[in-house]
């Protein structure tokens, strides 16, 4: 039997910044095993999304994807996605609204609710260490990614994007 809840960390650790998923997941994996909640959560990493990674999403009530990017509202952002067509050179680079699409293609189904915590970065030279500030980042979305796991619902999670998007109005008119 899936795990209700799939968390996909997607980086590389030898990019500087795009470390973050990683890192997340890791920490993610120990905090889960701890609080006694590993059995709900599959958790998967990845340099990039593709296409067989839909797969990943059968039979599960909740996808969550964890990335870091560029030009992010810091310290990160959190919204829902819907399936749509990705704009990729390769079917082996997807943005995860193009795996939710690919999804719906193969299953002829709808997937299952999903989201995106982004921490934003501002290094992913190769062989960079991650910036202080991105690991600044990444501790405060590890305070959501918890509560996140703590209570994997789509209606909570729904709301807490909600609370994202007046916290980022009320960022743009400071």
């Amino acid at each position: 039997m899936s795990a209700a809840l799939v968390v996909f960390a997607i980086g590389n650790p030898s990019r500087g910044d795009d470390a973050v998923g990683p890192l997340l997941l890791a920490r993610l994996a120990a905090w889960l095993e701890a609080a006694g909640l590993a059995g709900q959560c599959e958790l998967i990493e990845d340099f990039q999304l593709q296409i067989e990674h839909s797969l990943d999403l059968l039979d599960r009530r909740l996808a969550l994807f964890i990335d870091a990017g560029d030009g992010t509202p810091a310290p990160y952002s959190f919204r829902r996605i819907a399936p749509a067509a990705g704009i990729a050179h390769t079917t082996h680079e997807l943005p995860p609204e193009a795996v939710l699409q690919v999804y719906r293609q193969t299953t002829g189904g709808e997937p299952p609710p999903a989201f995106v915590l982004c921490v934003r970065g501002e290094r992913f030279e190769l062989g960079e260490a991650l910036s202080p500030a991105a690991e600044i980042r990444a501790e405060q979305a590890f305070g959501l990614l918890a509560r996140l796991c703590r209570q994997p619902d789509a209606a909570a999670w729904e709301s807490l994007t909600a609370n994202q998007r007046l916290r980022e109005t009320a960022g743009q008119g400071a």
